[in-house]
């Protein structure tokens, strides 16, 4: 009797738990600590527990003792499998068309370098062959930042660089983010802290028609960070809210996140919309390398409010082997008529 009491406690509690899981939001536990954490590889998660289902069904086959418990369980993960896996499909596996780039477009390109792991070679070649105007380089020092913006001059597309360091210690403390001279001159204040642990850079067109351009880290929701983490995504929704701007970097969050934070269903972060959402890339993660990105956590993003909308935008997956864990992220936004 006791052990059928303390099992159905147990499958009661392992049922809650993965509802939270898979809807934190219902809750309002979208950024609490552990569910946040889970949330952000909705993937990964949903192959885990559809391992478990298999496991659990052949316990049930062989042990007639344990049936009904192994059982009653496997529905549970089937359940959560399959709700995870609606989520994602609602998101998007992957669209990566582009639609020919317009005059008036702008194409964006965000890479966490892992302190300038790719080396400028790289950046520049990928930025050169998709006709980049915004490069966010989240975890980029000034100097790299400047070596890929003498590669692609020397190619003709001349680009102005701004930086923004919190300190020299660490290169993960600098935010780098390259502009074309095309969009106009940028002013950016170097001495203002952004994001609180990890710098973003804020650039203010001269010209009051071009966007703002807002290169983002916000730090990882990480022990000894959470209260810092929920502050740059306060940070980050607050950015959302004004005029013609354009957000692009780790966001170090998900889609998930955002559910308090979004001003309407049609946005993902405060007035902003999110380009993979727009163009049903939103499931791909870009979030560690080592997981295929159908596993992975999508926290890289390129934002927008509503002067533009994404016409294309996918995460590139070629350059998991060039030493970042993240993988670049690229987008076209077009100008709202």
């Amino acid at each position: 009797m006791i052990q059928r009491f303390l099992a159905a406690i147990f499958i009661l509690a392992t049922a809650a738990a993965l509802i939270v899981a898979a809807w934190p939001q219902l809750f309002d536990l979208e950024q609490t600590v552990g569910v946040a954490q889970v949330v952000s590889l909705r993937g990964l998660s949903a192959a885990g527990a559809f391992v478990a289902v298999l496991a659990l069904t052949l316990i049930a086959l062989l042990s007639p003792r344990m049936r009904r418990f192994a059982a009653s369980l496997a529905v549970i993960g089937l359940a959560f499998s399959a709700l995870s896996l609606v989520v994602l499909s609602t998101r998007g596996f992957g669209s990566p068309g582009f639609e020919t780039k317009a005059d008036g477009d702008i194409t964006v390109l965000s890479w966490n370098t892992l302190g300038d792991a790719p080396g400028a070679e790289a950046i520049a070649d990928l930025a050169l062959e998709n006709d980049a105007d915004i490069i966010t380089l989240p975890e980029t020092t000034r100097e790299l930042g400047f070596e890929v913006a003498q590669r692609m001059a020397d190619e003709g597309q001349r680009m102005w660089v701004h930086t923004l360091a919190y300190d020299q210690i660490s290169k993960s403390r600098s935010t780098t983010v390259l502009i074309s001279v095309d969009l106009g001159e940028y002013d950016v204040d170097v001495q203002t802290r952004t994001t609180s642990t990890l710098p973003s850079v804020v650039a203010i067109p001269q010209d009051p028609s071009m966007p703002t351009i807002v290169a983002v880290h916000a730090v990882a929701p990480v022990q000894g960070e959470m209260a810092n983490w929920r502050t740059d995504l306060d940070w980050l929704a607050e950015q959302c809210r004004g005029s013609n701007t354009i957000l692009a970097g780790d966001f170090n969050s998900t889609l998930d996140h955002y559910a308090s934070l979004a001003d309407g269903a049609e946005y993902a972060l405060g007035s902003c919309a999110d380009a993979a959402s727009v163009t049903d890339n939103a499931a791909l993660g870009t979030w560690p390398t080592q997981l295929p990105a159908i596993l992975g956590a999508p926290i890289d993003h390129v934002m927008s409010t509503s002067e533009w909308t994404a016409t294309g935008m996918r995460v590139i997956e070629s350059h998991d082997g060039f030493g970042s864990d993240h993988r670049p992220v690229l987008a076209t936004l077009s100008p709202v008529q």
